[in-house]
């Protein structure tokens, strides 16, 4: 029995040893990226409702769905940081009752970044309420243009982090029409595909929207399309492994995230593969030290905490979804 008893606790010294030697390694090693940016998140994304007294597009919108990323990719984010943004996303019948000012908000694009949002925590199971995506749809489809469409900024306007633009925002309400799963939202979203299709690849964000918008089209003119935008976004790739709005452009971080994202789908191409490193590297050089990322602005260089909410959202989705 003592021989027993002395392997045992021989066992037991040995597991916390091993246990004080991991964690000393672990507090060693420096925080990833990602882990960086979900620290700043988790403290700023439920920070926005009891200092302002409302819900936005960019905490509860942009920056929420980056955390959902996180959650469906076993990342540990505590139930309080999200309970809020949550109840907010399951009642859109109450998003009409924001009170937000009123000079700075849009109820059509409010919509649909908190559509967007909603999906995303129905699919890691933050939401449960499968009818509320029914109605976010259905206020989606009484914004839908007759063209198909969601216009969001003036014509030609590139899209901002928290504005998206017109390309991105039909985008974005197709895929929520889409899981929404009733005949009037397969209506839409085959509506606004077809407006989706005579996009042209004449900016980054048009290029990256089309490249995601057509895949899974079988027919020829699709794929060659696609590839027309890969080819775009591969020439306007910058020396630094960015992405700015256009060719020309110096790179910003949320063209650099979205396209990111956008070539997914494709990453297995060895082509892609180091177009997405490169970028990686690029997301990564710029971010700031509490793990945010600095606003990406149209005209580039202003100030927002609403646009650096959202290019911080973006970015860490797309540090996460284009992991090694």
């Amino acid at each position: 029995m003592k021989t027993q008893q002395i392997k045992f606790w021989l066992l037991m010294v040995a597991l916390v040893v091993a246990y004080n030697i991991s964690a000393a390694h672990q507090n060693t090693t420096p925080d990833s990226p990602e882990t960086k940016a979900l620290s700043f998140l988790r403290r700023d994304v439920p920070a926005w409702k009891p200092n302002n007294g409302c819900f936005s597009c960019h905490n509860n919108g942009d920056a929420a769905r980056a955390l959902y990323a996180a959650l469906r990719q076993g990342y540990a984010i505590p139930n309080e940081v999200l309970a809020e943004t949550n109840a907010w996303l399951s009642n859109p019948a109450r998003w009409e009752q924001n009170q937000g000012d009123p000079g700075f908000s849009d109820k059509k694009l409010a919509n649909l970044q908190f559509a967007a949002a909603l999906l995303a925590g129905i699919e890691v199971g933050q939401i449960k309420e499968q009818e509320s995506l029914r109605q976010a749809a259905r206020k989606l489809i009484g914004d839908q243009s007759p063209d198909g469409s969601w216009p969001i900024d003036a014509a030609g306007t590139i899209g901002s982090p928290a504005t998206w633009g017109t390309p991105l925002a039909t985008w974005m309400a197709v895929q929520t029409l889409r899981k929404a799963n009733f005949p009037e939202a397969q209506s839409a979203a085959q509506k606004a595909e077809r407006w989706l299709q005579q996009v042209k690849s004449n900016n980054v964000l048009n290029a990256a929207t089309l490249i995601q918008a057509l895949n899974g089209f079988n027919d020829e003119a699709a794929r060659r399309k696609q590839m027309e935008a890969l080819q775009f976004l591969r020439r306007a790739q910058t020396r630094d492994g960015g992405w700015g709005p256009f060719a020309d452009a110096p790179a910003e971080c949320f063209d650099t995230a979205f396209v990111l994202l956008s070539l997914i789908p494709m990453r297995e191409q060895s082509e892609v593969k180091e177009m997405i490193r490169r970028g990686r590297e690029f997301l990564i050089a710029q971010q700031n030290t509490d793990g945010s990322w600095a606003a990406t602005t149209r005209p580039s260089g202003g100030d927002s905490y609403a646009q650096m909410m959202s290019t911080t959202g973006w970015a860490t989705m797309a540090l996460l979804e284009t992991k090694p």
